[in-house]
């Protein structure tokens, strides 16, 4: 039995088990690569979309759990998203970039939800994990988005 999911505003029919991982459903069965796999358990960020707009770890979200619900992947993240996007560009944020969409991911979703974040809402909110440790050019870049080039 085929599982139907919205991802960024396409329908999108799975041929796949029900406990199947969102990040799969959203790699393999939309053929959305931009979100990527980090650990496998939810911890690192890497695999994060937003589902209704919350940021979600897609790694350990079943697509049983999906329903109705509304997938935004990186590739369909508009709205906030460009201003990051430029932001990350202009802060030089990604050393191998690898994280960098589900952070991406994360900030939009704190700006959606805090149009003017507190270095406090920016340190709470991004939880996700960088490798190349560029946690101070992701804080200036979500600054930069929020308040346009400085």
């Amino acid at each position: 039995m085929a599982i139907v999911i919205d991802v960024n505003d396409r329908r999108v029919s799975l041929a796949m088990s029900g406990d199947t991982p969102l990040l799969w459903a959203v790699r393999e069965g939309a053929g959305l690569t931009g979100t990527k796999f980090g650990c496998g358990k939810g911890l690192c960020g890497a695999c994060t979309v937003h589902v209704d707009g919350r940021p979600v770890r897609s790694c350990s979200f079943p697509i049983s759990a999906v329903g109705a619900k509304k997938i935004t992947t990186i590739e369909g993240l508009h709205g906030h998203g460009e201003a990051l996007r430029r932001a990350w560009i202009a802060e030089q944020v990604p050393q191998c970039g690898y994280c960098q969409s589900g952070m991406i991911m994360t900030a939009a979703a704190l700006l959606a939800e805090k149009p003017k974040p507190s270095d406090a809402d920016i340190a709470e909110a991004m939880t996700n994990l960088c490798r190349c440790g560029t946690y101070v050019r992701i804080r200036r870049a979500i600054r930069r988005a929020v308040s346009g080039p400085a």
